[in-house]
């Protein structure tokens, strides 16, 4: 059986707590987890969930990725990921040099394409692809959109951030997913695009909803709705909406209000209904069966593993849903497997979530506990844990 390392979140919540010279009885008294459950984490006997992370960090008042350890630098080291990211860092501190006279840069139409191809090699989990590709596409396309003040180059630039701030996030550089956020937004307003500027703003709630700052993610949430209330209602607005009130259903499941969270969903579901599938809208995924992976990801926020389970069980991703939501959804679903003893079937679920996504799952804080969990359960593991445990590098 595989062993478990002694560098794992419980680990670091315990450093932390001391830091702030708390005992284990008054962390427990601050969050919404009790004291027996604290004091499994930090010995390493209970996985250290993603919402109990962030209600730990919320009161220590530190940021995740403190307690989680991300980025993870030897697996990034290993899949040679590292060395792409300081180009990302580089491209993004360009935005505000005017165009850039030695830069020879494509047709203005090739740049926009380009763009939409970025965002479907992160829906791919094509990560690598696209963080090889990132820093000339926002050389070039900051170059071509300060020369010509075209909409449809301000629109391709935004989209080129919302790229780096998906690969910053997947990689676990939060600090650097902010300033792509914060570039996105820059150009969102130059090219007078409210959808955009509303996708945005739930992006920087779900940086919240990470944290456990769940106030300021529904205010973020209600921004967007602002910003979509300056537009013409059409399939691209009613899409970002319903996504908003996606965002604000993981949320709202977080802070255990089900009272907002099913509002938000019959909200998200009604929309859903009248567009139907709209996942080719700023590849958001949006339409039915992500309104029902939604609902089961609630349920495993409110730790209603029971239902989650029964809901998942009822789910069939179409082939042609985003490979990144899918495995989303498999990690999901392994957690709730893990947490009612269905062990097999957990580590089949994360072995098809590595199978479609493998890198992807392979920077998943939700999956690296789950494989901990697993681990700390099996008297005997299989070989295939112990393989994913190596994997993920336990």
């Amino acid at each position: 059986m595989p062993t478990l390392d002694d560098d794992h979140t419980g680990k670091r919540i315990k450093e932390q707590r001391r830091l702030a010279r708390l005992s284990q009885r008054e962390l427990a008294d601050r969050i919404p987890y009790s004291y027996s459950w604290l004091t499994q984490v930090e010995c390493g006997a209970r996985p250290a969930s993603a919402d109990f992370t962030a209600a730990v960090a919320r009161t220590l008042r530190i940021d995740v990725t403190v307690l989680t350890g991300q980025p993870y630098v030897t697996q990034l080291h290993q899949d040679k990921l590292a060395d792409l990211v300081r180009p990302i860092r580089e491209a993004l501190d360009l935005y505000d040099l005017g165009p850039d006279p030695d830069l020879t840069v494509r047709p203005a139409d090739q740049l926009v394409t380009a763009a939409d191809h970025l965002c479907a090699h992160v829906r791919a989990t094509h990560l690598r692809k696209a963080a090889v590709a990132l820093p000339s596409a926002i050389a070039e396309l900051t170059t071509s959109a300060w020369r010509e003040q075209s909409t449809p180059l301000w629109q391709a630039l935004a989209s080129t951030y919302r790229t780096a701030h998906d690969v910053s996030v997947k990689l676990g550089y939060y600090d650097l997913s902010s300033v792509a956020l914060d570039r996105m937004d820059w150009a969102a307003q130059r090219a007078s695009d409210p959808c955009l500027a509303a996708v945005r703003q739930y992006m920087r709630a779900l940086v919240y909803f990470r944290e456990g700052e769940y106030s300021i993610g529904r205010r973020l949430i209600d921004s967007g709705h602002g910003l979509l209330g300056q537009a013409e209602e059409t399939r691209e607005t009613l899409a970002v909406a319903g996504q908003l009130h996606l965002g604000a259903s993981v949320i709202a499941a977080r802070a255990a209000d089900e009272a907002a969270l099913d509002t938000h969903l019959t909200e998200a579901a009604s929309l859903a209904k009248r567009i139907g599938d709209a996942s080719d809208v700023h590849w958001l995924s949006f339409g039915p069966t992500n309104v029902a992976m939604h609902r089961m990801s609630a349920a495993v926020e409110m730790r209603h593993y029971d239902d989650a389970l029964k809901q998942a069980k009822k789910i069939k991703p179409p082939a042609s849903m985003a490979t990144s939501r899918r495995a989303h959804f498999l990690i999901d679903r392994a957690r709730s497997e893990m947490e009612l003893g269905k062990s097999e079937a957990a580590l089949t679920s994360l072995m098809a979530a590595r199978r479609s996504a493998p890198e992807q799952t392979r920077y998943h804080p939700g999956a690296r506990e789950t494989i901990r969990g697993l681990v700390h359960l099996s008297r005997r593991a299989p070989e295939s844990l112990g393989s994913m445990a190596a994997w993920v590098g336990m």
